[in-house]
């Protein structure tokens, strides 16, 4: 009989130990260097928040300006606060609160710019200020194509009047107060019927621009301006809250809550209107 041949069997390769240790090196590098890469990356995080923490606080201080991107709405609102006096093309004193027209007029064009702003709220404590830069102020925010709606706080005088209503909405909380007034005169006056003239047109101005954006009647808002019966010392008349609202100048008595309610509600409205 013929005996069967024994089959050997190739031998198994023996893994190069050296080469597993490369490799368990090389592995533990990468897993080390991405340790490193994601430590870095918490850091560099850390640190731009730090940044537009500060940018932000630097904002609020040096022009009262912020943006208010985290909104339940899911809408990113600019905030503009006009607060003290309107400062114009001379600089006030440094213990007087200021609203610069210089810091407010390019912040108001990039808005207008921007796709990163849906709408502006403007909070409105002033006692007015520089006639011309007041108005171009005004001008500004009603020339604006994003929703816009005014806030008016402890109160909004004299050349606060056409910024209170030069947005799309307006409020005034039941405190608030307006101050409505003929331009005044300041410095060297030239005593000529020019001069006169000069300032008539002015108010006329004020007047047209303020009947334009609200409800006011233009003989009426005169009448209010020369009124000799609440003011002793000045003419003009002093309109709290709901008679603010009553005259036409203001839509609505309401704080913050119903002026952002309104604000997200015309910008969704404007939105579905474009789609």
């Amino acid at each position: 009989m013929e005996q069967k041949e024994n089959k050997v069997l190739p031998k198994k390769k023996v893994p190069n130990v050296e080469l597993k240790n490369a490799e368990n090196k090389n592995a533990e590098l990468q897993n080390t260097e991405s340790k490193i890469e994601k430590t870095e990356n918490k850091e560099r995080k850390k640190d731009e928040s730090k940044k537009e923490q500060l940018d932000e606080q630097e904002l609020i201080r040096e022009s009262g300006q912020i943006s208010l991107s985290d909104s339940r709405w899911h809408q990113k609102i600019h905030l503009l606060s006009v607060i003290g006096e309107i400062e114009g093309h001379e600089c006030l004193s440094s213990n007087t609160k200021t609203t610069k027209y210089e810091h407010v007029l390019p912040k108001l064009a990039e808005i207008e710019d921007s796709d990163q702003v849906d709408g502006v709220l403007v909070l409105l404590n002033t006692v007015g200020g520089d006639v011309e830069s007041g108005l171009a102020i005004a001008e500004m925010l009603s020339s604006l194509s994003k929703p816009t709606v005014s806030l008016v706080l402890g109160g909004s005088h004299s050349i606060g009047v056409p910024l209170a209503v030069s947005t799309d909405y307006s409020f005034i909380v039941p405190s608030g107060t307006m101050v409505i007034h003929p331009v005044r005169m300041s410095g060297t006056v030239i005593g000529a019927p020019p001069t006169y003239d000069y300032f008539q047109q002015m108010q006329n101005r004020i007047i047209h621009f303020i009947a334009s954006h609200s409800r006011a009647d233009e003989k009426r808002l005169e009448q209010l301006m020369m009124n000799t019966a609440m003011l002793t010392k000045d003419l003009g008349t002093i309109l709290v809250g709901a008679d603010a609202v009553k005259e036409g100048l203001i839509d609505e008595v309401g704080g913050i809550d119903q002026a952002l309610h309104k604000l997200h509600e015309i910008i969704r409205e404007q939105k579905n209107e474009c789609l």
